[in-house]
């Protein structure tokens, strides 16, 4: 009998969105690394976020605040008791960035649609490029959640003491080993070394997803990835990659597939560490 996802309730199959396009209760958003892919075509009723702009406090250069969070979600026609389904490109990589950040300002009803964008489309469910005309909502979000997020100071104490807790680089080898400061396809930028932080095990982000769907591999094939390189859970596990959208993504795997209890993104990720004058690197 295989192995049940530890928190079902996150992750939806195509089939269920379908079914839930009409239902008043749930929110469908749609979040791509291709800002222009929403404008191109999305699945019917779907909000669009768009990552540079809407994810992120460009000023502070950090996560949104609890006040950008209830104005995005408010003026997206989004409350509380709604359940929110996020789906996007590249397998999920930016859906997941945004579930991880609501689940820090508190909102319980999250899922991600598995396969994501790629899947819809593949099996043929509608799409348009209506955008949807959803009311304005009054959100109250919690106050933040730090529990979930690594921060700079926190990831050089244990890049310099380890204190029992996995490091995962998610990023591709050749970032890894510092050959890279990005991938292939991004602009070769962030960052002023190469490298990853001493200690670190390389798990690629992708290798969590199956490459003709994009969706989750199973839970046994996932407990061998990361097993396989010390991560089993019965330790802290920090997750990051070049600016935190990737580790999110694996973020969401450690957490809600597997269920390993104690487990923080550092959005800062790569291009803040590999910035940082005298923090330990190797390559």
């Amino acid at each position: 009998m295989p192995a049940k996802v530890a928190h079902p309730e996150s992750i939806v199959e195509t089939s269920w969105v379908a079914e839930h396009l009409k239902d008043p209760k749930v929110a469908l958003v749609e979040v791509d690394v291709d800002t222009t892919a929403y404008a191109q075509g999305h699945i019917p009723g779907a909000v669009g976020w768009n990552w540079s702009s809407q994810l992120n406090d460009s000023l502070r250069r950090d996560i949104l605040s609890k006040t950008q969070v209830q104005k995005l979600l408010g003026d997206s026609g989004i409350g509380r008791s709604d359940t929110v389904v996020l789906y996007g490109d590249n397998n999920n990589w930016f859906a997941t960035y945004a579930f991880w950040q609501l689940r820090i300002y508190g909102h319980q009803r999250l899922k991600i649609m598995n396969g994501g964008r790629k899947k819809w489309i593949a099996e043929n469910r509608p799409m348009t490029t209506d955008i949807p005309k959803r009311q304005k909502r009054t959100y109250r979000a919690s106050d933040p959640d730090t529990s979930i997020r690594a921060t700079r100071d926190y990831v050089l104490q244990v890049a310099s003491t380890k204190n029992n807790v996995a490091l995962v680089d998610v990023r591709s080898p050749a970032e890894y080993k510092g050959e890279l400061l990005a991938p292939p396809n991004l602009p070769q930028e962030g960052s002023q070394r190469g490298g990853h932080v001493p200690g670190a095990a390389n798990i690629p982000w992708a290798t969590a997803v199956n490459d003709q769907d994009g969706t989750f591999k199973t839970v046994e094939q996932l407990r061998d990835i990361y097993g396989g390189k010390g991560v089993k859970g019965d330790k802290e596990v920090i997750a990051y990659c070049r600016i935190g959208e990737r580790s999110s993504h694996t973020w969401f795997v450690l957490t809600q597939v597997l269920g390993m209890p104690k487990v923080r993104n550092y959005d800062g990720s790569w291009t803040e560490y590999g910035s940082i004058v005298g923090a330990p690197i190797e390559k």
